[in-house]
């Protein structure tokens, strides 16, 4: 923030009425209206959309400027708080606007940093809640995406991508609707839950009245101190498959959109998925495995030894059985010859009220360039799929995440100079 910003927030003196006035406060209530945080910054002198540099001496730094945004292709941190948004905007300006606000704020915090510098004025709000004061960045990494509806909802139908639209039905959907769906997402990653959760807390309080949580899932990762594919709630490890984050040219055919205003974006799958913990429990581990299609320790494919060995889904022994089950996750997944970019967590919820047993299970995302590929694997997997037994998909939602930013410009920058 400029010398004079600064001086204008940080002395600037007014009574209960005028604070009334500017927050558009009535006689009925003490909170934020709906001009929002920002509205209260810009009354105050403060530049809402003043360009903010990705830090150079910040602990744990994700950078938040690049050819794409972070938390695609980021080393997958060890939690997760994502949000899926309905706007309460009306018109395509103040869409635009509510992009080019939260653009700096993304940094800030992805610096580390607190949303808005501190205030000595104790007769406004803060401009940061504080519960991440004292933590460095944790490797912080926010990905913002838009879904189908959002375009339907303020008249941009011809910019929506063909792509972008509801998944199928697929077996073992019992989707929720309080779990489905939404207008934008945000997705913060973080090796700190609380960074992660204070994240998306700012950035929806700052969007006040022009944006409302649908839905939230928290979640967490943990990884062998040697490093490694870490594992989910059935103890098998998740991710083995992955392209790497590194190979350019793999992520191009199976990650990075490479046409419209999306280019050098992806698309997000999001599926929340119960685990029957209890059921899963009870099975051998003979069959546990035969389920997965690798042992649950090494994480090798079933007749190989070491994790990310190679496998042929045809291979059969001496008596013309299958190596690896022809029921099992990974010969059915292998056999649809799609792939995606898994950056899945685990979930605990406390326990399902109906039942008692955990309300438990896996926050699925994927990244894509389409997500058909995610539809194709599902399709493969259809009722034949062993792992059917223990698990029951609550919640599911499609998203189209932004391409990168560069310094002086926001998110989603294409898409609105595409109208």
């Amino acid at each position: 923030m400029t010398a004079s910003n600064e001086e204008k927030w940080m002395n600037k003196k007014i009574s209960r009425r005028d604070m009334l006035k500017l927050t558009g406060i009535g006689v009925a209530g003490v909170a934020i209206g709906a001009s929002g945080l920002g509205g209260v910054m810009k009354a105050m002198g403060y530049d809402v959309f003043e360009p903010v540099a990705d830090s150079t001496t910040a602990s744990n730094k994700v950078n938040f400027y690049g050819s794409h945004q972070s938390g695609i292709v980021t080393p997958v941190q060890t939690s997760i708080y994502f949000a899926s948004l309905d706007v309460l905007v009306t018109s395509k300006k103040e869409l635009q606007e509510l992009f080019q606000q939260w653009t700096p704020l993304v940094v800030r915090l992805m610096n580390g940093e607190v949303m808005v510098d501190v205030s000595s004025n104790t007769r406004v709000p803060t401009g940061d809640t504080g519960e991440a004061e004292g933590l460095d960045a944790a490797n912080l990494s926010i990905t913002i995406g838009v879904g189908a509806s959002l375009f339907d909802k303020l008249g941009m139908q011809h910019l929506k991508p063909a792509e972008l639209k509801d998944l199928p039905h697929f077996p073992k959907d019992q989707l929720l609707k309080e779990y489905t769906g939404g207008d934008l997402c945000i997705q913060a990653c973080a090796d700190d839950p609380q960074v992660a959760f204070h994240a998306v807390r700012n950035l929806v309080r700052a969007a006040s009245g022009k944006v409302e949580i649908k839905w939230s899932q928290a979640g967490f990762n943990s990884f062998p101190a040697g490093g490694g594919t870490p594992r989910n709630l059935f103890a098998f490890k998740d991710g083995t498959v992955n392209p790497s984050i590194t190979d350019e040219k793999d992520l191009k055919k199976v990650v990075w959109v490479d046409k419209g205003w999306l280019k050098g974006g992806s698309y997000l799958v999001a599926r929340k998925v119960q685990m029957h913990l209890e059921t899963w429990d009870r099975t051998s581990l003979k069959d546990q495995e035969a389920t997965f299609g690798r042992y649950r320790d090494s994480g090798a494919p079933m007749g190989k030894t070491k994790e990310f060995d190679d496998f042929d889904v045809e291979a059969k022994d001496d008596k013309g059985n299958y190596i690896m089950p022809d029921t099992s996750h990974v010969h059915l997944a292998r056999k649809s010859g799609a792939r995606i970019l898994r950056r899945s967590y685990s979930y605990a919820s406390g326990v399902m009220s109906n039942t008692g047993t955990h309300d438990a299970g896996l926050i699925f995302i994927s990244f894509q360039k389409d997500p058909d590929q995610f539809t194709t694997i599902q399709n493969s997997l259809g009722r034949m799929d062993k792992m059917n037994e223990y698990i029951t998909h609550r919640g599911s939602a499609v998203f189209a995440c932004f391409p990168g930013v560069q310094k002086g410009s926001y998110l989603g920058e294409a898409l609105f100079n595409a109208l």
